[in-house]
């Protein structure tokens, strides 16, 4: 695994310090927000700062291999596409391999008929726009999600839904998947290690992080380990993957802190199930 951070924890940092942070703890990649928070780099950023920012990834020592922007192809319409567009432009000038983006956080049981149709082209329309671009969208397996003032309650998606998941790899034939074992635990699955065997083979890309369970049924992000789930089912069919793999850790307050603590808990988790 090549380990990093991933760009959602940081949504308040300033993009140097998450360069920072990111050398400080020991990681090697750092995923670029792009058009997803008040941090991220502009859809209309120039050529000029575009180089700013390669030459402050070299400056660190930190790897531009991944990038995140958000959209939502659910609704029933391609308002995204055009986005989705001018981030791979972003993504092709930056030389990001990777770039991280959802299916939609719509209810699975509403995405069905013509909004399933529009759902799969507009992925399948990225997909061979990026082709010739030479970046790779990742589609992140992610709930919806309900906020609350104590946490968040995640339902099924199209992207954590078992059946659905194996219908867009028929309809959508390039997709290829971040794999995120935390967000199908928040959806009421606690084998996510199961659903993995079944999208294995288009996975490039993970994403770990952990939530606590409230006595309310919210959950509240936290850092790997603090759940139930059994890491060592979840690490063990991941041993040799050779990807990015990025600590999300979504708090804000504390960032630095949550990412060092999910790359201590997932190294050791590593060489327990090595041994």
């Amino acid at each position: 695994m090549i380990f990093g951070n991933a760009a959602w924890g940081f949504r308040e940092t300033p993009l140097e310090k998450q360069l920072k942070i990111t050398k400080s703890i020991g990681l090697s990649v750092l995923e670029l927000g792009i058009a997803n928070s008040p941090v991220d780099l502009p859809l209309n950023i120039s050529d000029y700062e575009i180089a700013n920012v390669k030459a402050l990834f070299e400056k660190y020592g930190v790897h531009l291999m991944c990038a995140a922007t958000g959209n939502d192809f659910t609704f029933g319409n391609n308002n995204d596409v055009d986005k989705i567009k001018k981030v791979i432009d972003i993504c092709q000038k930056l030389g990001v391999t990777y770039l991280r983006i959802f299916a939609g956080f719509s209810p699975v049981k509403e995405v069905v008929n013509d909004r399933w149709k529009v759902m799969v082209d507009c992925l399948n329309t990225v997909y061979d726009y990026a082709e010739d671009k030479f970046v790779i969208p990742v589609v992140e397996t992610h709930g919806g999600v309900d906020v609350f003032d104590d946490g968040v309650k995640h339902f099924l998606s199209t992207s954590v839904d078992k059946d659905t998941l194996v219908k867009m790899m028929n309809d959508v034939p390039n997709i290829k998947f971040n794999y995120d074992p935390a967000n199908f635990y928040a959806v009421g699955n606690e084998n996510p290690e199961n659903v993995y065997e079944i999208i294995k083979d288009n996975v490039c890309y993970i994403h770990f992080k952990d939530f606590v369970k409230l006595e309310n049924g919210h959950f509240y992000p936290s850092y790997c380990g603090k759940s139930n789930m059994d890491w060592n089912k979840i690490l063990k069919p991941l041993k040799d993957f050779d990807g990015p793999a990025l600590f999300e850790y979504e708090n804000t307050y504390d960032i630095a802190d949550g990412c060092k603590r999910c790359y201590e808990f997932i190294k050791q988790k590593i060489k327990e199930i090595q041994k």
